[in-house]
Protein backbone atom coordinates (compact mmCIF):
# COMPACT_ATOMS: atom_id res chain seq x y z
CA UNK A 1 0.00 0.00 0.00
CA UNK A 2 1.14 3.33 -0.99
CA UNK A 3 1.94 6.08 1.63
CA UNK A 4 -1.25 8.05 -0.20
CA UNK A 5 -3.66 5.22 0.35
CA UNK A 6 -2.56 4.73 4.06
CA UNK A 7 -2.90 8.27 4.42
CA UNK A 8 -6.85 8.61 2.95
CA UNK A 9 -7.34 5.62 4.90
CA UNK A 10 -6.22 7.58 8.20
CA UNK A 11 -8.82 10.35 7.54
CA UNK A 12 -11.32 7.01 7.46
CA UNK A 13 -9.97 6.11 10.60
CA UNK A 14 -10.73 9.49 12.50
CA UNK A 15 -14.26 9.92 10.94
CA UNK A 16 -14.55 6.08 12.36
CA UNK A 17 -13.64 7.20 16.12
CA UNK A 18 -15.69 10.18 16.17
CA UNK A 19 -18.19 8.20 15.59
CA UNK A 20 -17.56 5.57 18.05
CA UNK A 21 -16.34 8.40 20.76
CA UNK A 22 -19.38 10.47 20.48
CA UNK A 23 -21.26 7.23 20.83
CA UNK A 24 -19.23 6.40 24.21
CA UNK A 25 -19.66 9.75 25.35
CA UNK A 26 -23.19 10.48 25.28
CA UNK A 27 -24.22 6.82 26.48
CA UNK A 28 -22.08 7.55 29.47
CA UNK A 29 -24.00 10.55 30.24
CA UNK A 30 -20.80 13.07 29.39
CA UNK A 31 -20.66 16.11 27.13
CA UNK A 32 -16.90 15.84 26.27
CA UNK A 33 -14.13 14.19 26.88
CA UNK A 34 -10.40 15.39 27.42
CA UNK A 35 -7.37 12.74 26.33
CA UNK A 36 -3.84 13.52 27.98
CA UNK A 37 -1.14 12.28 26.25
CA UNK A 38 0.91 11.54 29.41
CA UNK A 39 4.32 12.23 29.77
CA UNK A 40 7.43 10.13 30.79
CA UNK A 41 7.72 10.47 35.03
CA UNK A 42 10.99 10.72 36.49
CA UNK A 43 12.42 8.52 38.22
CA UNK A 44 12.75 8.31 41.97
CA UNK A 45 16.16 10.70 43.59
CA UNK A 46 17.47 11.33 39.75
CA UNK A 47 16.36 13.95 36.90
CA UNK A 48 16.44 11.15 34.50
CA UNK A 49 13.07 10.50 33.10
CA UNK A 50 11.68 6.79 31.67
CA UNK A 51 11.63 6.42 27.91
CA UNK A 52 7.65 7.73 27.33
CA UNK A 53 5.67 6.27 24.62
CA UNK A 54 1.99 7.63 24.99
CA UNK A 55 -1.17 7.25 26.35
CA UNK A 56 -3.31 4.35 24.22
CA UNK A 57 -6.97 6.28 23.80
CA UNK A 58 -4.42 9.60 22.37
CA UNK A 59 -2.68 7.08 20.30
CA UNK A 60 -5.71 5.53 18.83
CA UNK A 61 -6.45 9.25 17.64
CA UNK A 62 -2.75 10.44 16.80
CA UNK A 63 -0.68 8.27 16.66
CA UNK A 64 2.29 10.67 18.14
CA UNK A 65 3.93 8.86 20.06
CA UNK A 66 6.85 10.94 21.85
CA UNK A 67 4.35 13.80 22.41
CA UNK A 68 4.23 14.22 25.75
CA UNK A 69 1.86 16.91 28.23
CA UNK A 70 -0.56 17.75 25.17
CA UNK A 71 -3.93 16.84 25.12
CA UNK A 72 -7.42 16.14 22.77
CA UNK A 73 -10.50 17.55 23.20
CA UNK A 74 -13.50 15.17 22.03
CA UNK A 75 -16.70 16.95 22.00
CA UNK A 76 -20.26 15.64 20.10
CA UNK A 77 -20.77 18.14 17.23
CA UNK A 78 -17.31 19.81 17.28
CA UNK A 79 -13.66 18.96 15.75
CA UNK A 80 -11.77 17.10 17.87
CA UNK A 81 -9.18 19.85 19.45
CA UNK A 82 -5.51 18.90 19.67
CA UNK A 83 -3.76 20.68 21.79
CA UNK A 84 0.32 20.18 21.69
CA UNK A 85 2.78 21.20 24.22
CA UNK A 86 5.43 23.04 21.82
CA UNK A 87 7.73 24.82 24.56
CA UNK A 88 10.96 27.13 23.68
CA UNK A 89 13.73 24.84 24.56
CA UNK A 90 17.61 24.82 23.68
CA UNK A 91 17.96 21.89 25.68
CA UNK A 92 15.96 19.21 23.77
CA UNK A 93 14.24 19.35 20.57
CA UNK A 94 10.93 19.47 19.80
CA UNK A 95 8.67 16.38 18.30
CA UNK A 96 7.60 18.03 14.71
CA UNK A 97 4.28 17.78 13.44
CA UNK A 98 3.80 15.61 10.01
CA UNK A 99 2.35 17.50 7.20
CA UNK A 100 -0.74 15.06 6.30
CA UNK A 101 -4.29 15.00 5.50
CA UNK A 102 -5.80 14.20 8.92
CA UNK A 103 -4.96 16.94 10.78
CA UNK A 104 -7.85 18.92 8.36
CA UNK A 105 -9.79 16.65 10.60
CA UNK A 106 -8.92 18.76 13.69
CA UNK A 107 -8.66 21.99 15.45
CA UNK A 108 -4.65 22.02 15.95
CA UNK A 109 -3.39 24.14 18.69
CA UNK A 110 0.20 24.84 19.72
CA UNK A 111 1.07 26.24 22.66
CA UNK A 112 4.09 26.49 25.18
CA UNK A 113 2.32 25.45 28.56
CA UNK A 114 1.17 22.35 29.73
CA UNK A 115 -2.10 23.38 31.14
CA UNK A 116 -5.40 21.49 29.67
CA UNK A 117 -8.14 23.30 26.99
CA UNK A 118 -10.85 22.81 29.41
CA UNK A 119 -11.60 26.67 29.42
CA UNK A 120 -15.13 27.30 27.69
CA UNK A 121 -16.22 23.65 28.00
CA UNK A 122 -19.59 23.45 29.10
CA UNK A 123 -21.30 20.55 30.62
CA UNK A 124 -20.09 17.37 32.04
CA UNK A 125 -16.24 16.93 31.18
CA UNK A 126 -14.57 13.31 31.51
CA UNK A 127 -10.85 13.50 32.03
CA UNK A 128 -8.51 10.35 31.08
CA UNK A 129 -5.03 10.19 31.07
CA UNK A 130 -2.21 8.92 33.71
CA UNK A 131 -3.56 10.08 37.14
CA UNK A 132 -0.30 11.97 38.00
CA UNK A 133 -0.75 14.54 34.60
CA UNK A 134 -4.38 15.32 35.30
CA UNK A 135 -4.00 16.91 38.77
CA UNK A 136 -5.80 20.36 38.51
CA UNK A 137 -7.78 19.61 35.88
CA UNK A 138 -11.80 20.20 35.74
CA UNK A 139 -13.79 17.07 35.12
CA UNK A 140 -14.30 13.55 36.10
CA UNK A 141 -11.14 11.87 36.03
CA UNK A 142 -11.19 8.50 34.70
CA UNK A 143 -14.50 7.19 35.29
CA UNK A 144 -14.23 3.49 35.33
CA UNK A 145 -17.47 2.56 32.94
CA UNK A 146 -16.38 5.04 30.52
CA UNK A 147 -12.62 3.92 30.21
CA UNK A 148 -14.25 0.52 29.55
CA UNK A 149 -16.31 1.83 26.82
CA UNK A 150 -13.22 3.52 25.06
CA UNK A 151 -11.50 0.31 25.57
CA UNK A 152 -14.03 -1.33 23.17
CA UNK A 153 -13.95 1.12 20.94
CA UNK A 154 -10.25 -0.35 20.29
CA UNK A 155 -11.04 -3.95 19.86
CA UNK A 156 -12.23 -4.10 15.97
CA UNK A 157 -9.82 -2.51 14.09
CA UNK A 158 -10.11 -0.16 11.02
CA UNK A 159 -8.52 -0.48 7.73
CA UNK A 160 -6.09 2.26 8.47
CA UNK A 161 -4.70 0.57 11.73
CA UNK A 162 -4.96 -2.58 10.20
CA UNK A 163 -2.60 -1.27 6.96
CA UNK A 164 -0.21 0.16 10.35
CA UNK A 165 -0.10 -3.35 11.35
CA UNK A 166 0.85 -4.77 8.28
CA UNK A 167 3.66 -2.17 7.75
CA UNK A 168 4.78 -2.87 11.14
CA UNK A 169 5.00 -6.80 10.37
CA UNK A 170 6.88 -6.11 7.24
CA UNK A 171 9.97 -3.66 8.98
CA UNK A 172 9.81 -6.66 11.44
CA UNK A 173 10.27 -8.90 9.29
CA UNK A 174 13.28 -7.41 7.99
CA UNK A 175 14.75 -6.90 11.35
CA UNK A 176 14.39 -10.76 12.42
CA UNK A 177 16.23 -12.09 9.18
CA UNK A 178 18.82 -10.21 10.18
CA UNK A 179 19.17 -11.49 13.37
CA UNK A 180 18.82 -15.29 12.00
CA UNK A 181 22.12 -14.54 10.16
CA UNK A 182 23.90 -12.50 12.55
CA UNK A 183 23.32 -15.76 14.86
CA UNK A 184 24.00 -18.23 12.20
CA UNK A 185 27.23 -16.20 11.69
CA UNK A 186 28.42 -16.69 15.58
CA UNK A 187 27.09 -13.34 16.74
CA UNK A 188 26.28 -12.43 20.33
CA UNK A 189 22.85 -11.28 22.39
CA UNK A 190 24.07 -8.09 22.06
CA UNK A 191 25.42 -7.80 18.06
CA UNK A 192 21.79 -9.85 17.45
CA UNK A 193 20.16 -7.08 19.38
CA UNK A 194 22.34 -4.75 16.94
CA UNK A 195 22.06 -6.09 13.65
CA UNK A 196 17.71 -5.79 14.27
CA UNK A 197 17.47 -2.33 15.25
CA UNK A 198 19.66 -1.62 12.23
CA UNK A 199 17.63 -2.96 9.83
CA UNK A 200 14.35 -1.93 11.21
CA UNK A 201 15.54 1.94 11.64
CA UNK A 202 14.03 1.88 14.82
CA UNK A 203 15.93 2.67 18.47
CA UNK A 204 14.93 0.31 21.05
CA UNK A 205 13.62 2.60 23.19
CA UNK A 206 10.68 3.43 20.27
CA UNK A 207 10.03 -0.35 20.01
CA UNK A 208 6.72 -1.48 21.14
CA UNK A 209 8.67 -3.33 23.72
CA UNK A 210 12.11 -4.44 24.89
CA UNK A 211 13.22 -7.39 22.33
CA UNK A 212 13.79 -10.65 23.74
CA UNK A 213 16.80 -12.55 22.45
CA UNK A 214 17.93 -15.52 24.15
CA UNK A 215 21.03 -17.98 22.96
CA UNK A 216 20.83 -21.08 23.99
CA UNK A 217 19.54 -22.13 27.61
CA UNK A 218 18.13 -18.00 27.76
CA UNK A 219 15.22 -19.08 25.08
CA UNK A 220 13.70 -20.90 28.08
CA UNK A 221 13.17 -17.70 29.89
CA UNK A 222 9.98 -16.21 28.55
CA UNK A 223 10.62 -12.60 28.72
CA UNK A 224 14.59 -12.86 29.10
CA UNK A 225 15.68 -9.22 29.07
CA UNK A 226 19.69 -9.06 29.23
CA UNK A 227 21.68 -9.52 26.39
CA UNK A 228 25.27 -11.52 26.70
CA UNK A 229 27.89 -9.29 24.96
CA UNK A 230 30.30 -12.83 23.95
CA UNK A 231 28.83 -15.62 21.98
CA UNK A 232 28.37 -18.84 23.58
CA UNK A 233 31.18 -21.43 21.97
CA UNK A 234 28.64 -23.58 20.98
CA UNK A 235 25.18 -21.33 19.75
CA UNK A 236 22.55 -24.37 19.66
CA UNK A 237 19.60 -21.74 19.79
CA UNK A 238 18.31 -18.39 18.82
CA UNK A 239 15.09 -17.41 20.09
CA UNK A 240 14.10 -13.52 19.15
CA UNK A 241 10.18 -12.18 19.87
CA UNK A 242 10.67 -8.63 18.97
CA UNK A 243 8.90 -5.87 17.33
CA UNK A 244 8.40 -2.49 15.38
CA UNK A 245 6.40 0.58 16.20
CA UNK A 246 4.50 2.16 12.78
CA UNK A 247 2.66 5.19 13.20
CA UNK A 248 2.11 3.96 16.87
CA UNK A 249 1.13 0.61 15.96
CA UNK A 250 2.68 -2.20 17.31
CA UNK A 251 3.71 -6.16 16.02
CA UNK A 252 4.88 -8.65 17.63
CA UNK A 253 6.81 -11.60 16.22
CA UNK A 254 8.73 -14.39 17.42
CA UNK A 255 11.03 -16.83 15.70
CA UNK A 256 13.36 -19.68 16.40
CA UNK A 257 16.57 -20.67 15.03
CA UNK A 258 18.27 -23.88 15.43
CA UNK A 259 22.05 -24.28 15.73
CA UNK A 260 24.33 -25.94 13.36
CA UNK A 261 23.79 -29.82 13.82
CA UNK A 262 20.90 -29.52 16.31
CA UNK A 263 18.90 -31.82 14.49
CA UNK A 264 16.53 -32.84 17.09
CA UNK A 265 16.04 -28.83 17.86
CA UNK A 266 15.41 -28.11 14.64
CA UNK A 267 12.70 -31.09 14.13
CA UNK A 268 10.95 -30.08 17.07
CA UNK A 269 10.73 -26.47 15.95
CA UNK A 270 9.63 -27.85 12.93
CA UNK A 271 6.63 -29.85 14.48
CA UNK A 272 6.19 -26.34 16.51
CA UNK A 273 5.56 -24.77 13.02
CA UNK A 274 3.07 -27.00 11.69
CA UNK A 275 1.05 -26.86 15.13
CA UNK A 276 1.16 -22.93 14.54
CA UNK A 277 -0.10 -23.31 11.09
CA UNK A 278 -2.74 -25.49 12.13
CA UNK A 279 -3.65 -22.82 15.13
CA UNK A 280 -3.58 -19.98 12.59
CA UNK A 281 -5.96 -21.46 10.42
CA UNK A 282 -8.31 -21.61 12.88
CA UNK A 283 -8.49 -18.35 13.47
CA UNK A 284 -12.23 -16.97 12.26
CA UNK A 285 -15.18 -15.21 13.46
CA UNK A 286 -16.91 -16.96 15.78
CA UNK A 287 -14.04 -19.37 17.23
CA UNK A 288 -13.75 -19.29 21.12
CA UNK A 289 -9.83 -18.02 21.90
CA UNK A 290 -9.56 -20.06 24.31
CA UNK A 291 -10.83 -23.18 22.31
CA UNK A 292 -7.61 -22.15 20.42
CA UNK A 293 -5.69 -22.40 23.41
CA UNK A 294 -7.04 -25.85 24.25
CA UNK A 295 -6.14 -27.04 20.96
CA UNK A 296 -2.49 -26.31 21.48
CA UNK A 297 -1.97 -28.28 24.36
CA UNK A 298 -3.48 -31.33 22.60
CA UNK A 299 -1.25 -30.54 19.96
CA UNK A 300 2.41 -30.26 22.59
CA UNK A 301 1.34 -33.68 23.63
CA UNK A 302 1.54 -35.12 20.45
CA UNK A 303 4.34 -33.14 19.76
CA UNK A 304 5.81 -34.66 22.68
CA UNK A 305 4.96 -38.05 21.80
CA UNK A 306 6.28 -37.45 18.36
CA UNK A 307 9.62 -36.37 19.07
CA UNK A 308 10.66 -39.63 21.67
CA UNK A 309 10.20 -37.43 24.56
CA UNK A 310 7.21 -38.95 26.50
CA UNK A 311 6.47 -42.79 25.91
CA UNK A 312 3.53 -44.66 26.96
CA UNK A 313 1.13 -42.08 27.83
CA UNK A 314 -1.11 -40.89 26.05
CA UNK A 315 -2.20 -37.17 24.69
CA UNK A 316 -4.95 -36.76 26.77
CA UNK A 317 -3.59 -37.67 29.82
CA UNK A 318 -0.60 -35.49 29.14
CA UNK A 319 -3.02 -32.67 29.28
CA UNK A 320 -5.33 -33.79 31.71
CA UNK A 321 -2.45 -34.53 34.35
CA UNK A 322 -0.89 -30.96 33.21
CA UNK A 323 2.43 -31.88 31.72
CA UNK A 324 1.79 -30.09 29.10
CA UNK A 325 1.52 -26.97 31.05
CA UNK A 326 4.85 -27.94 32.40
CA UNK A 327 6.22 -27.50 28.73
CA UNK A 328 3.85 -24.82 27.45
CA UNK A 329 3.10 -22.26 30.34
CA UNK A 330 1.50 -19.22 28.98
CA UNK A 331 -1.51 -18.18 26.75
CA UNK A 332 -1.58 -18.56 23.09
CA UNK A 333 -1.68 -14.80 22.40
CA UNK A 334 -3.58 -11.56 22.92
CA UNK A 335 -4.97 -8.65 21.37
CA UNK A 336 -2.49 -6.49 19.35
CA UNK A 337 -2.64 -2.54 18.26
CA UNK A 338 -1.69 0.79 19.51
CA UNK A 339 -0.58 -1.58 22.44
CA UNK A 340 1.30 -5.08 22.28
CA UNK A 341 -0.75 -6.62 25.09
CA UNK A 342 -4.32 -4.06 23.42
CA UNK A 343 -6.85 -3.58 26.10
CA UNK A 344 -10.18 -5.54 26.71
CA UNK A 345 -9.61 -8.81 25.95
CA UNK A 346 -11.13 -10.53 28.93
CA UNK A 347 -14.34 -9.73 29.36
CA UNK A 348 -14.28 -12.88 31.28
CA UNK A 349 -11.39 -13.89 33.63
CA UNK A 350 -9.53 -16.97 32.03
CA UNK A 351 -10.41 -20.61 33.02
CA UNK A 352 -8.75 -22.20 35.42
CA UNK A 353 -6.38 -24.30 33.06
CA UNK A 354 -5.16 -21.20 30.97
CA UNK A 355 -4.58 -18.76 34.39
CA UNK A 356 -2.11 -16.36 32.08
CA UNK A 357 -4.12 -16.36 29.04
CA UNK A 358 -4.63 -12.14 28.02
CA UNK A 359 -7.87 -12.69 25.79
CA UNK A 360 -11.14 -14.65 26.66
CA UNK A 361 -13.45 -13.67 23.94
CA UNK A 362 -15.37 -15.00 20.63
CA UNK A 363 -13.30 -13.30 17.93
CA UNK A 364 -14.85 -11.44 15.90
CA UNK A 365 -14.08 -9.57 12.29
CA UNK A 366 -11.39 -6.74 13.09
CA UNK A 367 -10.09 -7.93 16.00
CA UNK A 368 -6.14 -8.86 15.25
CA UNK A 369 -4.76 -11.34 17.44
CA UNK A 370 -0.92 -12.97 18.41
CA UNK A 371 -1.34 -16.83 17.94
CA UNK A 372 2.34 -17.99 19.94
CA UNK A 373 2.68 -21.45 20.70
CA UNK A 374 5.78 -22.51 22.66
CA UNK A 375 8.17 -25.41 24.03
CA UNK A 376 10.61 -24.88 26.43
CA UNK A 377 12.57 -27.25 28.49
CA UNK A 378 12.32 -24.77 32.00
CA UNK A 379 13.66 -26.75 35.18
CA UNK A 380 11.70 -24.97 37.62
CA UNK A 381 8.57 -25.97 35.74
CA UNK A 382 9.52 -29.69 34.39
CA UNK A 383 11.85 -30.98 37.12
CA UNK A 384 8.45 -31.45 39.44
CA UNK A 385 7.21 -33.48 36.49
CA UNK A 386 9.98 -35.68 36.16
CA UNK A 387 9.69 -36.42 40.24
CA UNK A 388 6.32 -37.08 39.51
CA UNK A 389 4.39 -40.31 39.03
CA UNK A 390 4.72 -39.86 35.21
CA UNK A 391 8.45 -39.39 35.34
CA UNK A 392 9.04 -42.35 34.55
CA UNK A 393 7.91 -42.45 31.39
CA UNK A 394 10.03 -39.19 30.44
CA UNK A 395 12.88 -39.74 27.78
CA UNK A 396 15.77 -38.39 30.09
CA UNK A 397 18.33 -38.47 28.11
CA UNK A 398 15.94 -36.49 25.04
CA UNK A 399 15.07 -34.27 27.60
CA UNK A 400 18.65 -33.56 28.93
CA UNK A 401 20.10 -32.64 25.34
CA UNK A 402 17.17 -30.25 25.20
CA UNK A 403 18.29 -28.46 27.99
CA UNK A 404 20.44 -26.42 26.63
CA UNK A 405 18.64 -24.82 23.65
CA UNK A 406 16.10 -23.44 26.22
CA UNK A 407 13.05 -23.81 24.51
CA UNK A 408 10.86 -22.61 21.07
CA UNK A 409 8.28 -19.74 20.55
CA UNK A 410 6.53 -19.10 17.01
CA UNK A 411 4.69 -15.80 16.83
CA UNK A 412 2.18 -14.17 14.19
CA UNK A 413 0.27 -11.50 13.90
CA UNK A 414 -3.66 -12.36 12.36
CA UNK A 415 -6.67 -10.45 11.18
CA UNK A 416 -9.79 -11.76 11.78
CA UNK A 417 -11.52 -11.23 8.41
CA UNK A 418 -15.42 -11.60 7.74
CA UNK A 419 -14.15 -15.20 6.81
CA UNK A 420 -11.34 -16.60 8.17
CA UNK A 421 -7.86 -14.75 8.91
CA UNK A 422 -5.34 -12.50 6.95
CA UNK A 423 -1.75 -13.64 8.38
CA UNK A 424 0.21 -10.34 8.52
CA UNK A 425 3.48 -11.95 9.28
CA UNK A 426 3.69 -14.92 6.77
CA UNK A 427 2.68 -12.00 4.43
CA UNK A 428 5.65 -10.21 5.13
CA UNK A 429 7.90 -13.10 4.51
CA UNK A 430 8.32 -14.87 8.07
Amino acid sequence: MSDIELLSLQTDHIRTLQQRYEHAIAEQGYDGLLISSGAAPVRYGDDQAWHFQGYGPFLHWTGLTGQEHSWLLIRPGHKPLLSLYHPVDFWHATPELPDEPWLQSMEVRSSDRREAPVKNVNGRLAVVGDPSQLSGVDGEHNPEGLLSALDETRVHKTPYEIACLDRANHIAMQGHWAARKTFLDGGSEFEINLAYQQTTGQREAQAPYHSIIGVNEHAGTLHYQYYDTEAPARPRSLLIDAGVRFRGYCSDITRTTPGAGERRFAALIQGLEQLQQRLCGMVAPGVEYVAIHRKTHQGIAALLNAAGVVQGVDDETLVEQGVTRAFFPHGIGHFLGVQVHDVSGKKEPPPSDAPFLRLTRTLEAGMVVTIEPGLYIIPSLLDPVLDGPLGKNFNRSVIDELRGCGGIRIEDNVVVTHDGARNLTREAGG
